[in-house]
C-alpha cells in the first residue's frame, strides 16, 4: 500500500498479528512506514494529524482485525483546566526542576527506567531492555525529539519524559519515573508539565497516544480535559461519562 506525500509516494506495510499488550485474548497488528530522508519531518507532521504515532524512525497506527479499541487522543492545551486532584499533584511536585535536553541517553536515566519497568511493567514487552536498546529508543528519531529530566532540589533524577516537538504541539513518546515515589503522581505531573509547556509555546495540542476504554493502563489519559479523539470524521471532542 502507498500514499502520496507532497514529494514522493510513501510505502506502508502491515505487520503480522501478535498478542495485544493491552486487551487479553486479542491480537494486534499495525500499519507502519519508515520516517527517512529529507521529508521525514513533513511526513510525520501529516501522519500525526491522522492518528499515527512514532517509535524510533517508524510511524505506526493500529490496524487490528475486528477491533478499533485504540483511539488516538490529544489534549487541547490552551483550554486545559486541571481538576482538583491534578492541582494537588502539581503542588506536590512544585519542588522539582524540569530540564529540557537533547535526546541523549545516560546511565542515570537508564537506571530509573529499569527500576520503573521492574516495578510497574514486569509483564510488558519492554522488560529486560538493555542500555543499548534504551539508547536506541531515546535517540533513534528523525524529529525534534527531546528528553525532559525532572530533578529534586538535591539533583536526584526522579522522572523522564521523551517527547517530540512538532508544529502543532508536543507529543509524549514515553515517560518513566522512580517507582518508590508513586505518591507524587509523577506520571500525571509530566503530562501537566507538557500541557503547560505547550501553552507557553502557544502550541494547540499535547498528543498522548492511544486511549483504550477497557484498559486500566490507559485510564489516566481521560483526566486531562478537554480531550479530543481521532475517528472516521477526524478529530472530535471525546465524550466521557
Amino acid at each position: 500500500m502507498t500514499i502520496h506525500s507532497r514529494s514522493h509516494p510513501l510505502p506502508f506495510l502491515v505487520t503480522t498479528e501478535m498478542p495485544c499488550a493491552y486487551l487479553p485474548g486479542r491480537l494486534e497488528r499495525k500499519i507502519v512506514t519508515e520516517l527517512t530522508g529529507p521529508t521525514a519531518v513533513e511526513t510525520y507532521e501529516i501522519l500525526s494529524r491522522a492518528g499515527f504515532r512514532r517509535s524510533h524512525s517508524i510511524a505506526y497506527r493500529p490496524a487490528c482485525s475486528g477491533c478499533s479499541a485504540c483511539v488516538p487522543v490529544r489534549v487541547v492545551a490552551q483550554a486545559f483546566k486541571p481538576s482538583r486532584s491534578l492541582r494537588r499533584i502539581a503542588r506536590r511536585n512544585a519542588d522539582l526542576t524540569a530540564q529540557v535536553r537533547p535526546a541523549n541517553s545516560t546511565q542515570e536515566q537508564y537506571q530509573v527506567f529499569s527500576r520503573y519497568l521492574d516495578r510497574r511493567h514486569r509483564d510488558g514487552e519492554m522488560i529486560g531492555m538493555s542500555f543499548h536498546e534504551y539508547r536506541s529508543m531515546a535517540e533513534d528519531s528523525p524529529l525534534d525529539t527531546r528528553l525532559v529530566e525532572f530533578r529534586t532540589p538535591d539533583e536526584r533524577l526522579v522522572a523522564c519524559c521523551l517527547a517530540d516537538w512538532t508544529l502543532d504541539g508536543l507529543s509524549a513518546v514515553y515517560s518513566f519515573f522512580e517507582p518508590d515515589l508513586a505518591s507524587r503522581g509523577l506520571g500525571s505531573y509530566m503530562v501537566i508539565w507538557l500541557i503547560e509547556q505547550a501553552r507557553q509555546l502557544e502550541l494547540p495540542y499535547v498528543y498522548l497516544g492511544y486511549w483504550i476504554a477497557d484498559s486500566r493502563k490507559m485510564a489516566y489519559k481521560t483526566r486531562f480535559r478537554p480531550l479530543e479523539a481521532f475517528g472516521a470524521t477526524g478529530w472530535r471532542p471525546l465524550e466521557l461519562g
